[in-house]
């Protein structure tokens, strides 16, 4: 028998005698901890998934040891800015051996619950995928009667400029 319980924001498979590392609990080595947030229970072809969490269901373990992981470097730059932060990281963590899985609550996931559920969902697609043609119809058409855009006119700095470089060009042609 296996579950899939949740703690410290990650989710875990378990396996009676299995030994997790999870996020840092308060309790001391030795101590029995119970998890409540079950999110499946399976034994082979049996499986049980919760609507999120099953009911009734629970993982207990004992704490094996409390510890802190390897050390992680941290490093904080960024370029052209002369900035440059290091450092490093040891995240805690604590180490449990499960003891039992007890699982009971929710429905059993089966081949048939799996496929009526799929044909109700076809039926409301086909019905949405209509309309959705329908508007890009009527979408379409305006765009299609839409008038061109006139051109865009120079800028008066532009002008200017090419007016004073003829001027110029004139002038010096009248003393050679």
């Amino acid at each position: 028998m296996y579950a899939v319980f949740r703690t410290g924001g990650k989710q875990y498979r378990a396996v009676k005698g299995d030994v997790l590392r999870l996020e840092k609990i308060e309790a001391e080595e030795g101590a029995t901890v119970q998890f409540d947030d079950v999110l499946l229970v399976g034994e082979g072809a049996d499986i049980k998934v919760g609507n999120p969490v099953l009911s009734g269901s629970s993982v207990s373990c004992k704490v094996v040891r409390q510890g802190k992981s390897k050390k992680v470097p941290v490093v904080k730059f960024k370029r052209r800015q002369n900035y440059l932060r290091q450092g490093t990281h040891r995240q805690f963590f604590t180490e449990v051996e499960i003891t039992s899985i007890s699982g009971s609550g929710a429905k059993k996931s089966s081949s048939a619950d799996k496929a009526a559920p799929k044909a109700a969902d076809a039926a409301p697609a086909k019905e949405k995928a209509a309309p959705k043609k329908a508007s890009s119809a009527v979408k379409a058409a305006p765009k299609k009667a839409a008038p061109k855009k006139a051109a865009a006119k120079k800028s008066p700095a532009g002008d200017k400029t090419a007016t004073k470089k003829k001027a110029a060009k004139k002038k010096v042609a009248k003393k050679d």
